[in-house]
């Protein structure tokens, strides 16, 4: 190869890089302490979902107060066994929504967005950002279901989530029908509801039965709602953490 193409190949390179990072959303400087907003980020508009030390803005799902398996222990929001699901008390349309999190091996958890409380779970109404453990987690053998996945629609990646009892950073946008997934600074999967393509996944297609409906699929309302509650799983075993969990309202 030229020296002329390598250059002209660099510089592809280097614009492609630098279009990524301007696609990737800005996060909260790394001295910042936890469970706290900067002034930037209250100029912005976003407040907090929990504070370190306070969980009033979460209440029991189909419940008007907080179950006690949910507490704040160091810091962080945490269950540490098999309780109910938990619910924003506000709901929400269209949204940023940041978070750290960790699991245990094994660990596994979703994180619900634009739920309603009309079926007896939450996950029968809403889109899930999926919490997982990878290494040892059923759910993860498939990346389908895997961490950070559109929970049975868009697949995650490999590889960018952190070891068993590591924190993670997610991400989640929802902005009318446009929805981004983000881990750890990476863009995992981005969709639009409600559009001919998600219809197809969530409803299959009759004529080819490679193609069946998902198991949300009877739900006529499953995932039509424009505003909604933010849901944390809390029915699977094990422990959940959460910290920095941050949220404002798009416009």
């Amino acid at each position: 190869m030229t020296r002329r193409l390598l250059s002209l190949a660099a510089l592809v390179m280097f614009t492609s890089a630098v279009s990524m990072a301007q696609s990737t959303p800005s996060t909260t400087p790394a001295n910042t302490p936890a469970n706290t907003l900067t002034a930037a980020e209250k100029q912005a508009g976003w407040t907090l979902l929990f504070d370190g030390t306070s969980l009033a803005a979460w209440r029991g799902y189909q419940q008007a107060d907080l179950p006690p398996e949910w507490m704040a222990i160091d810091g962080a929001m945490t269950k540490v066994k098999n309780t109910n699901d938990i619910v924003t008390r506000k709901q929400y349309g269209d949204f940023e929504l940041t978070l750290d999190w960790k699991l245990p091996l094994g660990g596994n958890s979703g994180i619900f967005y634009r739920g309603t409380e009309k079926e007896t779970k939450v996950y029968w109404s809403a889109p899930e950002y999926q919490l997982a453990e990878d290494s040892l987690t059923p759910d993860s053998r498939n990346i389908m279901t895997s961490v950070a996945a559109v929970y049975g629609f868009y697949p995650s990646k490999r590889g960018v989530v952190h070891r068993a009892g590591e924190w993670n950073s997610t991400r989640i946008i929802a902005k009318g029908a446009h929805v981004e997934h983000w881990l750890n600074g990476a863009l995992i999967a981005q969709y639009e509801l409600w559009s001919p393509e998600w219809l197809l996944k969530l409803r299959g297609d009759p004529a080819d039965p490679s193609k069946p409906p998902l198991k949300f699929a009877p739900y006529a309302d499953w995932g039509m709602a424009k505003i909604g509650y933010i849901a944390i799983q809390g029915d699977h075993d094990g422990e959940l953490s959460m910290r920095n969990i941050k949220i404002r309202e798009l416009k």
